[in-house]
């Protein structure tokens, strides 16, 4: 405990992984989950300068290098702390008009005209910090307060006004500028403490922020550290850590089960392909899953991309982090659901027995798929995790991958366009989406370009033939899979921050997954 006011310690964000005999001495955010689970974490060295020496009963990842206790929301709603406006820039002048003293003298002299994202520290006559002023801009963007954490000295701040929305996405945009990768470069810090405001449930904010540090972290891992054995380690500790079961088929065993094609595409890779598989919850409850593209480097294979498209490849398995992150949501928040977590997890590799252009490959739904390029792999692994998936009729089936270019091109990067038949679903999901400023859009299964999927020698082609329509008719493979589904949707995301904004730094994103948590909970909980 704080003696100025509770600390709401808001666990991990993601778990180390290691292997189970080795020992590690690590620096980050993610062990408090171990000490309370009691995954063989045997000495706590010093919590304050966060170095810590582990042996790990399950396995573990290594990734951030962040304080083992993340406080820097306090509770105590009386405290005294320095005061934050958010003002819009058309609002400048009348908070002008209201305030008065060296701070008020000091927004005109340093010019600062309440641009998005914009901080002034405000000085009282002897110079210390009274206030701050951020810039809203046109206030547009319920996640400005991203912009905060890493403009504040250190010490104890509240939101005192201008902030019209909703609350909570204030201090979830603050806790998201908290973000850093520092597995590779750069220290922690300690950041400035953020009292919260009344109503607003800090553990809450937690959870979500761990979730989207988890699947950032997972993301802007390089496939040299995070190959699908790794992710299937870390999806091990999601497990472990929420008491979910997992098993993993893996190399040729897909095709003693009947999984060919995520075989055929990982096959070449010098780390085997395998299909992760996660459960949790009661067996009669509603049943939720969730199946995410696992491609943890894709080169293109035969089809190979040139180096100025392959330098992000690694973030080609964000459909798995997304859903992993997801999963880690709806597992801490105890809905009562039987959730089910499918990731065909594979690098998309070069070598002699790489799958070529031409090659029709056999599906695990027994439909025969003719290859038109080699580097539309992730629907073909997603087609044979889908089937499985739909084999159980689920009540809501989601699928998410970093897919298409084109969907890029239609929508660019900030706005994942998802594909249902589902009218209903679509629409609560589009006005959950806009109340959590977790932006989506929704396109059209366009039916009549079903038959551009036509093969003269197979049961369908993978891709069409024509430039046009990419994400769609990816979308319409994908839907040829599954049947069974009370609903389906798939999402074709980014994965990727590739201009920095508040709480949002350049790098892995977990795009839809506060919408889509928010509207499972609303459904099943």
């Amino acid at each position: 405990m704080a003696s100025q006011g509770r600390r709401l310690q808001l666990d991990q964000f993601l778990s180390p992984i290691t292997s189970s005999k080795s020992k590690a001495v690590i620096s980050f955010t993610g062990l408090w989950s171990c000490l309370r689970a009691g995954k063989g974490l045997y000495s706590l060295l010093d919590g304050k300068t966060h170095a810590i020496a582990v042996v790990c009963l399950a396995p573990f990842l290594l990734l951030s290098k962040r304080p083992l206790v993340l406080d820097f929301f306090l509770a105590d709603k009386d405290k005294a702390a320095t005061p934050i406006w958010l003002v819009r820039a058309e609002d400048l002048e009348g908070w002008r008009s209201t305030h008065a003293g060296a701070g008020a003298a000091w927004v005109e002299t340093s010019g600062f005209k309440g641009e998005a994202g914009k901080v002034l520290l405000l000085p009282d006559a002897s110079g210390a910090v009274s206030g701050v002023l951020l810039g809203t801009g046109d206030g547009s963007d319920p996640l400005i307060t991203g912009a905060l954490a890493s403009a504040l000295p250190s010490g104890e701040y509240r939101l005192a006004g201008g902030f019209d929305g909703d609350p909570t996405l204030a201090v979830l945009g603050y806790a998201l500028g908290t973000y850093r990768f520092t597995r590779y470069s750069g220290k922690p810090r300690d950041w400035p403490r953020l009292v919260l405001p009344q109503g607003v449930d800090g553990e809450e904010a937690g959870r979500l922020a761990r979730a989207m540090f988890l699947a950032r972290d997972l993301i802007n891992t390089p496939a040299s550290d995070m190959s699908p054995a790794d992710l299937a380690a870390a999806a091990q500790s999601v497990a472990d850590t929420h008491g979910a079961t997992m098993s993993t088929i893996v190399g040729d065993e897909l095709l003693a089960q009947n999984y060919p094609m995520i075989h055929a595409v990982g096959r070449a890779a010098a780390v085997a392909p395998r299909l992760i598989d996660m459960r949790w919850g009661r067996e009669d409850a509603p049943r939720v899953t969730l199946v995410g593209k696992g491609v943890c480097f894709d080169t293109g294979g035969l089809d190979l991309k040139p180096s100025s498209a392959m330098g992000l490849m690694k973030k080609d398995m964000g459909g798995a982090a997304a859903t992993l992150a997801l999963a880690q949501l709806l597992m801490e928040d105890g809905l009562d659901i039987r959730l089910r977590l499918l990731i065909p997890a594979v690098e998309n590799s070069v070598s002699g027995n790489a799958f070529r252009p031409g090659d029709v490959l056999q599906s695990r739904k027994g439909l025969t798929v003719e290859i038109g390029n080699t580097d539309a792999e992730g629907r073909l692994i997603l087609a044979d995790a889908l089937t499985e998936a739909d084999s159980e009729s689920p009540d809501l089936l989601i699928d998410m991958a970093t897919l298409t270019g084109a969907a890029r091109v239609a929508l660019g990067p900030e706005l994942p366009p998802f594909y249902t038949h589902d009218d209903d679903f679509a629409r609560d999901l589009a006005a959950v989406a806009q109340a959590v400023a977790d932006p989506i859009w929704r396109m059209p299964l366009w039916k009549p370009y079903d038959n551009w999927l036509d093969s003269k020698i197979a049961d369908v082609s993978h891709i069409s033939d024509g430039p046009f329509a990419g994400s769609v008719t990816a979308a319409l493979f994908l839907a040829r899979f599954v049947e069974k589904a009370r609903v389906h949707a798939h999402f074709d995301i980014y994965g990727w921050v590739p201009k920095p904004k508040p709480g949002r730094p350049v790098g892995g994103e977990a795009q839809a997954i506060r919408a889509l948590f928010q509207l499972i909970r609303r459904q099943y909980g």
